[in-house]
């Protein structure tokens, strides 16, 4: 019999991605979740395994969980995710789950940033439990150039002045996730697994995108103080306690505290048997949607 695998946030952009490499191998069934009622009966119609599932109401995660033996865990960034991922771990456990894979971050075992904090509480919690458990951590994503700060008039934005980042292509990273979910604990029971394949600050990110897509590309390096009166402008939708550790990332990371976070750790290769994708070779498989985004802006 197939394993049968939970993943949490597979309306996301992340967890769309995951389910799909499932759907694609078969090697495991697939039970979606959503809180919407709505795409839950969607997925019914499809003839797909759909439960209603809420990260804020403990009662709905008994009957998502029942028969499940692998389950996927991603949060949103909010301090919300602290007691979402408590109840669920705790119910995972009465339902008899035996793995359970989480969506972390990639920071150093004794980080004193606060979003980070949260990520390595409830990773330690998930030890905790007795189930078999494995964590991911990956980087700065590539496409973040698309989506979070995506190019406008040639230009994108970064809030850490040069330091660099490690850069990682979230296709790689969900195949990774989809990788240990279909082979399970037997492989992969507590392993961390750190997804960072290139380290780049923005003027060479910018530097390649200028010759892959045949127009001049810059970055505006902007300090953290600049980031901070962003979120103070009410002008972008974001929870204040996540806002206040974004901040804190971008100081530490010109401090001297996470300039790990410019590191290359690329464990892609050896979960996947494939190489990781380059920042070049990421540029160029999207080279038609960034050179969209650069008209539609």
């Amino acid at each position: 019999m197939k394993a049968k695998v939970l993943v949490v946030g597979c309306t996301g952009q992340t967890g769309s991605l995951i389910v799909d490499k499932l759907e694609q191998n078969k090697i495991v069934d697939v039970r979606y979740c959503s809180r919407r009622q709505d795409q839950v009966e969607k997925w019914k119609s499809e003839g797909k395994d759909a439960v209603y599932l809420d990260l804020d109401e403990p009662r709905t995660f008994g009957i998502a969980l029942a028969g499940i033996d692998r389950l996927f865990i991603l949060t949103g960034y909010t301090v919300d995710m602290l007691l979402q991922t408590k109840t669920l771990t705790d119910a995972a456990v009465k339902a008899g789950v035996s793995h359970i894979v989480h969506w972390g971050i990639f920071a150093n075992w004794d980080c004193t940033e606060g979003h980070f904090a949260w990520h390595q509480l409830v990773e330690t919690y998930i030890k905790a439990s007795g189930i078999a458990w494995t964590n991911l951590h990956p980087n700065y994503f590539m496409e973040n150039l698309i989506n979070v700060t995506p190019i406008v008039d040639n230009q994108f934005v970064m809030f850490s002045g040069k330091a660099r980042w490690g850069w990682t292509a979230l296709d790689d990273a969900a195949r990774v996730a989809a990788k240990v979910l279909e082979e399970g604990e037997k492989k992969h029971s507590g392993k961390s697994y750190w997804l960072s394949t290139e380290a780049l600050n923005g003027d060479e990110a910018a530097e390649i995108l200028t010759e892959e897509l045949g127009r001049k590309i810059t970055c505006d390096t902007k300090e953290p103080e600049e980031l901070e009166a962003l979120f103070n402008s009410g002008s972008t939708d974001v929870e204040i306690t996540y806002a206040r550790n974004a901040v804190d990332i971008m100081r530490q990371i010109q401090d001297g505290r996470m300039t790990y976070m410019g590191t290359i750790r690329d464990d892609v290769p050896y979960v996947t048997g494939t190489p990781s994708t380059s920042f070049r070779e990421w540029v160029k498989i999207h080279k038609s949607e960034l050179l969209n985004s650069l008209t539609s802006h």
